[in-house]
């Protein structure tokens, strides 16, 4: 028998669900059970005002036919509730609801376990959806089994969410595969534009550059589809070369984020500071370290990225001039909406690079 809304008190759907009858008539007929008192009313209540579908099943009746189903199961299932009580729940089964669930179900139900199971199921009107379904016994005072309670949500969402990130994922690989391919592609032509023309060194300088921009992009194509990248992710991948040890870097950081777009420019900054560092810098000697450092995004929606070099040469200050690699970051910056400072301790660099995050 179907609720009649003419007859229940309140107005609106927040009144509809508060006034649900059903297990009130469930209570009336299943006297025996304890459902007395005030434990009888907040297990109307609960029921009632609950918007968790949920229904009751007798394992002693022949095929553990569905005996109680509250409004928001019916809500879920578009299915009136005398179209519901007397049925086993695999009535909303269908053509292609998997095996595995419901074999989980029947092994749970013959061992009175607790089981959760995700399966596709289907609604009066035909339209399928996820179930995630939380099925479990209840024993009375006396530990005999009663009943087998079920818990229905509708995870459709979540399940095209979770292959929506799995497509993205596996776009991803497919994108650092060919990107691979490409930066490899680039380095050949450059390799042998540098032989034919006898710039070797020069050809050499601009790979580092080429396969520097390579690792920034391979580590992070995972977290692109969200838009931004980690910083901390990006800062790993390119500067691992230069401290193959493991021992002459340290970094230090959160989950602060950048925008995609900007990871170019991580990568060739890094590296253009790393291979200073190697040539004349911190790592030009035994004893020098440098450490990486960044904040997160601030007021101003920027990222602050800081290198600090320590324990390398004595700086002369007079003989540092612009060089090919300061002025490529330097225009890249200004084009992207960043900015470079850089300030020359006794014994090394502090640059401090600002990014749009």
């Amino acid at each position: 028998m179907s609720d009649d809304p003419k007859n229940l008190e309140g107005h609106g759907p927040q009144a509809h669900m508060r006034f649900d009858t059903s297990p009130g008539r469930f209570r009336e007929a299943h006297p025996e059970d304890s459902f007395s008192g005030s434990s009888g009313v907040l297990f109307e209540q609960a029921m009632a005002q609950t918007r968790m579908a949920i229904c009751l099943t007798d394992p002693y009746q022949d095929d553990n036919p569905i005996i109680f189903a509250n409004r928001a199961f019916r809500a879920l299932t578009g299915y009136e509730e005398e179209e519901i009580i007397g049925r086993n729940c695999r009535f909303l089964q269908g053509p292609d609801t998997a095996r595995e669930p419901v074999r989980q179900l029947r092994s749970a139900i013959d061992t009175e376990e607790v089981t959760v199971v995700e399966m596709l199921n289907y609604r009066k009107d035909g339209s399928s959806f996820w179930n995630a379904l939380h099925l479990g016994p209840i024993y009375d005072n006396d530990g005999k089994l009663v009943y087998y309670f079920g818990s229905q949500w509708d995870v459709s969402d979540v399940r095209a969410a979770r292959s929506e990130e799995r497509h993205a994922r596996m776009l991803a690989r497919e994108l650092s595969h060919r990107m691979k391919n490409m930066f490899s592609v680039i380095s050949g032509i450059v390799n042998v534009t540098g032989r034919v023309r006898g710039i070797e060194a020069e050809a050499a300088e601009i790979n580092a550059r080429i396969q520097a921009l390579g690792r920034a992009y391979e580590t992070t194509l995972d977290d692109a589809s969200s838009g931004t990248i980690e910083l901390g992710q990006a800062v790993r991948s390119i500067l691992s070369p230069y401290d193959a040890d493991g021992h002459r870097m340290d970094l230090v950081g959160n989950g602060g984020r950048v925008s995609f777009a900007a990871i170019s420019l991580v990568g060739l900054i890094l590296h253009e500071l790393a291979a200073n560092a190697t040539k004349y810098g911190a790592w030009s000697a035994d004893n020098g370290r440098v450490t990486v450092s960044w904040l997160p995004e601030d007021e101003n929606g920027q990222v602050q990225l800081s290198w600090l070099e320590t324990g390398g040469p004595p700086v002369d200050v007079s003989m540092i001039g612009p060089g090919t690699g300061s002025a490529i970051t330097d225009r890249m910056l200004r084009t992207g909406g960043g900015a470079i400072e850089r300030n020359w301790n006794r014994n090394g660099l502090h640059a401090v690079v600002t990014l749009p995050a």
